[in-house]
């Protein structure tokens, strides 16, 4: 089975607890606890703050910024391991985490790391 659409890590818990619960009342045998693997959470961020691509794709090592075929920047953080699609008004999409917390550690890591090599527009 998969979830799509959770607005949190709690929500996918429940959402399974819910079906299984639909498909037991329809008298379909259940003979285990199903195992629950979050494998992608999807989130955006907004920084608050512009910022300069051109600068940020010389200064993120890694990173691709080819404004003809995409608007933003994609970087590829190693640790915690997620992808960042960033864009001058300052919106991050985020993913490829695996829990709620290491998405707030990449937002909070991108921004300090932006914030240190001067591409922020406040």
């Amino acid at each position: 089975m998969v979830c799509t659409g959770a607005k949190s890590e709690s929500d996918v818990y429940k959402a399974v607890k819910n079906i299984i619960k639909l498909l037991k009342n329809h008298g379909i045998e259940i003979k285990s606890e199903p195992i629950i693997e979050i494998q992608n959470i999807v989130a955006s961020a907004k920084l608050r703050a512009q910022v300069d691509l051109e600068m940020a794709a010389f200064e993120l090592e890694g990173a691709m910024y080819e404004p003809e075929q995409f608007p933003g920047l994609i970087y590829r953080m190693k640790e915690p391991k997620v992808v960042l699609l960033i864009f001058s008004s300052g919106n991050i999409v985020c993913t490829g985490a695996r829990k709620e917390s290491q998405v707030k550690e990449a937002v909070d890591k991108i921004y300090e790391i932006l914030k240190e090599r001067g591409v922020l527009i406040e």
